[in-house]
């Protein structure tokens, strides 16, 4: 018996080997790789320009809406495509009532700059505290 040194089980390199299957692959399955195959375009040209300027002279929910039905494409490929020419401009965050969203560490820091302390510790407690901290400090500044 041979040493496993001496065995020689294919004498082709491997990149001889991995372009014959291909060829032979490619030949008796119709199989393309992936520079030869094209890819269908999604959006043309005139398309992408008609829904950048539609949506710049509004940009609102509705006209994403009207475009997608005139592409006849979902809104969140509308709006992936207008993010991607860098027009569209994302509704900003509102509470229930309507108000704009105010997160914890804005509180703080409006804190911190009214008392002129760093309390660091003041980020572990509610919103709601915060807030009635905040109207809290308002009123006694107004008061002086």
């Amino acid at each position: 018996m041979r040493p496993k040194s001496q065995i020689v089980l294919d004498t082709d390199t491997p990149s001889v080997y991995n372009s014959f299957i291909k060829l032979i692959t490619n030949k008796f399955f119709g199989r393309k790789n992936m520079s030869a195959a094209t890819k269908p375009v999604n959006y043309t040209a005139e398309m992408v320009d008609a829904m950048v300027a539609d949506y710049s002279a509004n940009p609102n929910k509705d006209t994403v809406a009207q475009l997608a039905s005139e592409f006849k494409k979902t809104t969140r490929s509308i709006v992936a495509k207008l993010v991607r020419e860098g027009v569209y401009v994302a509704a900003p965050r509102v509470t229930k009532t309507g108000a704009p969203v105010i997160r914890k560490a804005a509180y703080v820091s409006q804190i911190n700059d009214m008392l002129g302390l760093e309390l660091s510790s003041l980020e572990k407690a509610s919103k709601a505290d915060l807030e009635a901290l905040v109207a809290g400090i308002n009123v006694l500044i107004a008061v002086r």
